[in-house]
């Protein structure tokens, strides 16, 4: 992802997310903070896809739509933002390869697991992805923001060889 793809990154939240809406600032400040994390899916009409991921505090999801001011000196978790997939993208197996993108820039940092709200009913799918519900109280202010829906999901990261 770089700067000229967030008009098109919004516009994908726009429609595949449109209860949970975030300014271009919270994409770009995404970017700016750890552009490995931020990737796009062109398939060749425009991007179709986008995945926002960074390091972060272990079960300590951020607000939507909310600056992260900065990233954690200490991460506990490699934080997966947001994964959205327009219609043309979806069953092209685009989802699963930038969860593995995930992972393997989780190991990377040395990081035990992934982190991630689901929402839109989209707990199935993480589980497809070997995300587990995390049930803690502590999480329940916190994931206000996101819904009643939302869904706190973990998966462990093994280390890289």
């Amino acid at each position: 992802m770089t700067a000229s793809d967030l008009d098109a990154v919004v516009a994908v939240a726009a429609e595949v997310h449109p209860d949970f809406p975030e300014e271009v600032a919270i994409f770009a400040e995404r970017l700016a903070l750890f552009g490995a994390g931020c990737r796009v899916l062109d398939m060749g009409g425009g991007i179709a896809a986008y995945l926002l991921s960074h390091p972060w505090r272990e079960l300590e999801p951020p607000p939507l739509n909310v600056p992260l001011g900065a990233l954690p000196p200490i991460p506990g978790t490699f934080y997966i933002h947001d994964l959205a997939l327009l219609p043309q993208a979806r069953g092209t197996g685009a989802a699963a390869l930038a969860v593995a993108d995930a992972i393997r820039l989780a190991q990377g940092l040395e990081l035990p697991n992934l982190s991630l709200v689901a929402v839109n009913a989209s707990v199935g799918f993480w589980g497809k992805q070997g995300f587990s519900v995390v049930a803690d109280p502590r999480l329940g202010a916190k994931l206000a923001s996101y819904g009643s829906d939302a869904r706190f999901m973990m998966r462990p990261v093994a280390k890289a060889d």
